[in-house]
């Protein structure tokens, strides 16, 4: 999809991670009902991609729309290109509706972070690829497109805190490694409680607790889970709960205490 210039007078801010915001000159835009919002978050997801008249009325109404869906959907178009003014352009290609000369910016930005966090990991440089997710963290201003109720929407939300998580999950491992655990032992209790099925949260958590020299506690947090695993699915702890929780029992000295890694 085509980027703006920032500078120009008709740049167009957009933000998905929390509530649809549209912003010109630091001011939002304001973009109407919720259905009309939902219709425009659903078309910047296309990244300039047409989406045919049928596949935006499933993507905002799922299979039971109402019986003038049409004119809706017409109307919330046209509402749409009034708010969004000169630059973005939102057109019918005569197979669907397309929004062009504007993006999803804080997906942008968040994906260019992650991308540079992953190549620090890569490249060993823990302390540099935990300050780009924490960064990457940052750009959330609540779940993402939150309050708009639509199906393919609900489907994205589910989507992108999956991946929200495993970023978070990676920046954790990489504080307890960096000699962090006690500053966020509250953290991940919190996070557990939340995501109390999350076994990596879990392991995290255990994990910060040797590290904090409390291994009764690292314990008591692996046996809990088992115990919520076993209520809820069925099911035991997966290889990697069960691996540490096997080297908790046999002390392995690698979980104990240890000094943080110098700051430089």
């Amino acid at each position: 999809m085509a980027e703006q210039t920032s500078g120009t007078s008709h740049a167009v801010r957009i933000e998905l991670l929390g509530p649809l915001r549209a912003l010109r000159d630091g001011a939002e835009i304001p973009l109407g009902p919720p259905k009309q919002r939902a219709v425009c978050a659903v078309l910047l997801l296309q990244e300039g991609r047409p989406l045919s008249y049928d596949g935006l009325v499933e993507a905002v109404w799922g299979g039971a729309p109402p019986v003038h869906v049409r004119n809706l959907v017409q109307k919330y178009v046209s509402g749409l290109r009034r708010a969004l003014g000169e630059g973005p352009e939102l057109s019918w290609t005569g197979s669907g509706y397309r929004l062009t000369g504007v993006r999803v910016d804080d997906l942008a930005e968040r994906r260019l972070l992650v991308d540079e966090a992953l190549a620090a990991w890569q490249a060993d440089e823990v302390r540099r690829a935990v300050e780009l997710a924490h960064r990457a963290e940052e750009l959330w201003r609540g779940d993402f497109a939150e309050g708009l109720r639509a199906p393919y929407l609900t489907a994205e939300r589910l989507r992108w805190t999956e991946k929200r998580l495993t970023v978070l999950e990676a920046r954790l491992e990489g504080e307890i490694e960096l000699g962090r655990s006690f500053e966020y032992v509250h953290e991940l209790v919190r996070l557990v409680a939340a995501h109390p099925l999350r076994e990596r949260l879990a392991e995290l958590l255990m994990l910060a607790l040797c590290r904090t020299g409390r291994p009764a506690d690292a314990l008591t947090v692996y046996e809990e889970a088992r115990r919520r695993l076993a209520d809820a699915m069925g099911a035991d702890p997966g290889p990697g709960l069960r691996a540490l929780h096997a080297r908790v029992l046999r002390q392995d000295p690698a979980l104990l205490p240890g000094p943080p890694v110098p700051v430089g």
